[in-house]
Order: structure tokens, then sequence, then C-alpha cells
């Protein structure tokens, strides 16, 4: 009997002891984990996420902050605090109490930080500016040490063309002389942030933590030097973002704050991928369905942001790293993926923060109209504002691809170019395209072009100045090949000289062929030209239609007139003037911008095989 009650003592205080423990209240984050004073908007909302906070009421003593509301969800793991910060709070640091009744459980410090107000940060990106668009991950190792790090799931594997390799911020730091020396202003790098996937994690774009930089990459604190670094040397930089979807082993996964937090099926369904259903007036809502509630990838959640809280959740980290980090502009992942009410609301939100600041959509798609619809415009016949500064050119892009490929025929070869940008009366204002020949989700140009280097010159020149702001992809000025048909680690390469021991270093002149260093001369002196000559970043275009293989046009800019001819033609052609004499009135001479040649007449012009050519006008 004796033994028998001492089993029921022991099963009691044990029952008791894992009550206890179950029932134990902490916090283990809150996000944003810091905030500012001074913001235009004075709303706050704070997720609080630990164990049963739920069970507690939170307090909060600060002058000048205002605990509007608290809202419970589903889980009790989570709390949502709406706060309000009135014009007169100071920044500082104040206690937020959970309390059970009387007695306080946790207290958590939270930090306002002043706004730093400096006139030259958050002022965007514009036509002035050529982009340099890196994948960290394949760029440069600079600190081999943070290869593989305590609780990263996908390991360095140099052999997996899908594994990570190594590159980090350490890398580019080291690079930005180089990058600039080429002529390029701005940086876009593929998502920095945690991506702690078991595999294919390289990539960025299954974040598993939007606060934290991948510690493979390095540090929040060692980005945030980057950019300093990066604006004393001149250059910008611009923070890929992605909204539609997050990695799966987030740390929610297992513990939705709501069962709405993401966009649920009754069984895993993939996105249709056909944004154009969301612009298409006569879409069936089956389509519409499909396309922006489906999953981009089974590794890849897709969150919902009709449900206000991930939305909240989603405009403050953006305008957190802003802030934190002195961001110049954002490229936003799969732009028409996510509800677009909420990505007009985002980009409102930003502008009212920062009225001067760029985002550059990715809106995959073929026709100019399509690419119109998200630009921001007052034309869109279901009167759909997005007010999305920026969005990327991609019918031009693969205009470029079919230009510089095709036999010249009346609809082929250099007239892809002239038809593209026939159609630019369908946008608020072209300029605002981003135009490129390739990225990191397709084959490389030069792969395209068939290794051909003077398709690629033309190609070049063609971005360099024409209208919108050009992008290049790393490795293009080396002339860096890969088929997309092999998989996307064939495109996204290591750069030659990025790791320690490698045999050849291509960020120098003497670890390049003799080809690959014709095309970084060409294309550094077009780009180094192009940054300190307005008129081909500002000036008003005006084509003519491509004749005999020769496509000519002209950029006009407060008195300043540049003459821009391609000629595909695989012979030298000697091109009459006359036919351009309403743009050459007034101007005399002229010279050439690569060659440094002068014309002394206007006549004509000998034109090289296969071969582009700028001519500055002179009167």
């Amino acid at each position: 009997m004796k033994k028998t009650t001492l089993i029921f003592l022991l099963l009691v205080f044990f029952a008791g002891t894992l009550t206890t423990r179950a029932q134990k209240i902490n916090v283990k984050r809150i996000d944003p984990p810091s905030w500012w004073t001074g913001m235009k908007d004075s709303h706050l909302q704070l997720m609080v996420y630990g164990n049963n906070i739920s069970k507690t009421t939170p307090q909060l003593n600060y002058p000048g902050v205002i605990l509007h509301d608290v809202i419970h969800v589903e889980s009790p793991n989570y709390l949502f605090l709406d706060l309000i910060l009135k014009p007169e709070v100071k920044p500082g640091t104040f206690l937020v109490l959970f309390k059970k009744g009387k007695r306080t459980v946790v207290k958590v410090q939270y930090t306002l930080n002043k706004k730093d107000d400096n006139p030259k940060l958050h002022n965007g990106f514009d036509v002035s500016d050529a982009i340099y668009l890196l994948m960290p991950d394949r760029f440069a190792n600079g600190n081999p040490a943070n290869d593989n790090m305590p609780g990263m799931l996908d390991k360095v594997n140099l052999k997996n063309p899908n594994g990570r390799h190594g590159g980090d911020i350490q890398g580019i730091m080291d690079h930005l002389d180089y990058i600039k020396k080429l002529g390029f202003t701005a940086i876009w790098s593929t998502p920095l942030l945690e991506d702690n996937m078991p595999k294919v994690s390289y990539h960025g774009y299954a974040i598993t933590d939007y606060y934290k930089i991948d510690p493979r990459f390095g540090t929040n604190k060692q980005y945030k030097e980057m950019v300093q670094m990066m604006h004393k040397k001149g250059l910008k930089i611009i923070m890929d973002m992605v909204f539609n979807h997050c990695g799966t082993d987030y740390f929610w996964k297992n513990d939705l704050p709501t069962h709405d937090w993401y966009n649920q099926w009754p069984k895993f369904t993939r996105s249709n991928y056909h944004a154009g259903v969301v612009s298409d007036p006569h879409a069936s809502n089956y389509d519409y369905r499909h396309m922006v509630r489906g999953w981009f990838d089974q590794t890849m959640a897709d969150l919902n942001q009709d449900n206000p809280l991930v939305a909240n959740y989603l405009i403050q980290n953006s305008i957190w790293w802003i802030e934190y980090a002195g961001l110049d502009g954002v490229r936003q992942d799969t732009y028409p993926y996510p509800y677009k009410d909420f990505m007009a609301k985002w980009m409102k939100r930003l502008l009212k923060e920062y009225p001067n600041f760029n985002v550059v959509g990715e809106v995959w798609m073929d026709y100019p109209a399509s690419i119109a619809y998200w630009l921001q415009n007052k034309r869109n016949k279901d009167g759909y504002q997005s007010h999305l500064t920026n969005v990327f050119d991609f019918p031009l892009t693969f205009a470029i691809h079919k230009a510089f490929n095709e036999n010249e025929g009346w609809n082929t070869g250099l007239a892809r170019l002239y038809e593209v940008l026939s159609q630019d009366f369908v946008y608020s204002n072209p300029m605002n395209l981003g135009i490129f020949a390739d990225n990191h989700d397709m084959s490389r140009i030069f792969t395209i072009l068939h290794k051909n280097l003077n398709s690629w010159k033309m190609a070049m020149t063609f971005l360099a100045t024409t209208r919108g702001f050009p992008e290049m992809f790393y490795g293009t000025e080396i002339l860096m090949t890969g088929d997309k048909g092999q998989g996307d680690g064939f495109i996204r390469k290591d750069f030659p000289g990025g790791w320690p021991g490698d045999s050849i270093n291509a960020f120098t002149p003497q670890g390049r062929t003799p080809e690959q260093n014709e095309a970084f001369n060409f294309l550094s002196k077009l780009l180094n030209w192009r940054k300190n000559h307005p008129v081909v970043q500002y000036g008003k275009l005006t084509h003519y239609i491509v004749e005999s293989g020769v496509y000519v046009y002209f950029r006009e800019y407060k008195g300043e007139k540049v003459m821009v001819i391609l000629n595909r033609n695989n012979k030298p052609v000697t091109l009459g003037l006359s036919r351009f004499a309403k743009d050459l009135n007034g101007y005399k001479t002229g010279r050439t911008v690569m060659e440094e040649k002068s014309l002394d007449n206007l006549n004509s012009i000998k034109l090289k095989a296969s071969s582009p050519l700028i001519v500055v006008l002179k009167k």
C-alpha cells in the first residue's frame, strides 16, 4: 500500500512538473526587432513570439508610445501589439512587461532609434544608373571561415552546381572597386537573408528569417558596413526582396499564427505561373486563384497577404531594412504573384516614408501592355494603380535575343528592337524601365549569341544607349557562358578568381584571355562614357526603321545629340545619311566614342562589318 501511494505521489509530482514546463511563458523574438522615431506613419505592429505568450497581458510605459491594441490569434504563442508613436516620442529603450494578474512573468527591452534624416539617403535610382547584378554565393568567397555555420543545414559543396559554394558579403566588399571601374553605379544582389533550407539554398529565394542576413554570407552589421562602403565609393545598393513566398522551414512552420497565414490547399498546388491573368479582363476566377494562391515551389510557402497581419509584417520588414541599412532601392521578386492590392498598399507606404525611393518589379511577361499594367499609371481600365516606380522590360530582353541571331527581314533581326520600342506608348514613362540582356534565371547572353563577340558588342551598346536603365549580370564583362537547359547552376557559375586557390583570376587583366580583355575593356569604356553623358541617360529617343540590316537612332538632351548605328551586315557598309537630315540639321561633324575618331562630314559614314558605332555630334 505504501509503495502504491509513493508511486502515485511521484506520478502526481512529475505530471505537475510537465504541466508547469508546458505552461512556461517566454518571449523568443519580437519583429521588427527595433524601430525609429520620426517616421511619417505613426503605427507600429509588433509580432511577439514565445511559449504561451497569449496568456499574458502586455503593458508598457514610455512617453509618446501608446499601446493601442493587443491582437490574439489562433496560436497561443503569438501576440500582435499595435503601437502608436506620437510625434513627440524620443529615441530610447523601454520595457514591455508581460503580466499574469499582478505578476510580471516576462520583461523585454525594445529600442526606438532616431530616423536618419540625411538627405543623401534613400534617393533611389534612375536612368543615370547602370546596375550590376550579382549572386553572392557565386561571386567571391572573401571569408572561407563562414562557409559552414552551426545550425545551417546546407553545407558547401563546390562540386554540386546547385550546392552552396561559399561566396559572401566580404567577397563583394573586396571587389567593389572592380565593379566601379567597370562603370556601374549600382549593385543588385540576389537575396542575402537567411535561407536555411536543407538543399538548393544558395540562391536565397526561400527566406527563413526576414530579419537576418544568412550567417554563411555574413551578419546584419557587416551588410550595413558594406552599404556604407558602397556609398563612400559612389555606388548604390538595391536589395532583393521576396513577398510572394518564404521558405517552408521558416521558424513559424509548425506553429502558424493563423491557419490562413499561408495560402492553403487540400494538397500541394502550384501556381499556374500565368501572370497575365491578374490583368486579364476576361480571366476566370479559377485561373486567377491558381495564379496568386498557388505555391511557387514545394519549398516556398505562399504567403497570404490578404491577411492584414501578414501584410503588416512584410511592409514593416521592408521599411526596417531600408532604414537600418540605408538602402537606395529594392528589386521585388515575382511581382504579380502576391495579391495586387497589397502590393499597391506596400508601394504607397514606402513612398510615404521615402518619396524619392525606387522599386523595380520583376514582371516576367512577353508583351509591353502586360508590363505597362504594373508600372505606376492612371491608364488601366480596371482602375488599378500600382504605384510601382519601375519595372523590368522583359519584352525588350526577348527582342534582343532574337535581334542579333535572326536573319534580317521585314520584322526579324534588328527590326525586333524597333518594334518593341515602337510600343512605348503603352507606358506611363518608358524611361522607368529596367533593360537587360540576361539575368540569373535565363541563359547567359554570350551563350544566346552563340559566342559571337561582335553581336555581344552590339547588344551591350544598345543597352547602354537606348531608353531605360541597363542591368547586367555578373560575368557578362568576361563573356561567361551558361545554358539554362542544363540547369540553373550552370548559368550561375563561380566567378573565376573569387575563391582562394583559383588557378585563374578574371578580376585581373592577367587572368583574362585576350577575348575577355577585349570585352572587359569595351564594356568598361562604354559604361564609363555613359556615366558621364546625360544625353544617353535622359535624352529623347528618335529611331528610324531598320533598312538593309542597319538600325539608326538618336538621343537628344539639352543641346547635345548622339547618333547610334548598329550594323548587322557581315561586311563593311557605307551608309548615306540624307535620310536622317532632320536629326542632323545643324550638326557638321562628329566624334566616335569607342574609336575616338573624328568625322569631318556627315554626308555618309563607313561602317565596319557587324559592329556598333556611337557618334557624338558637333555643330
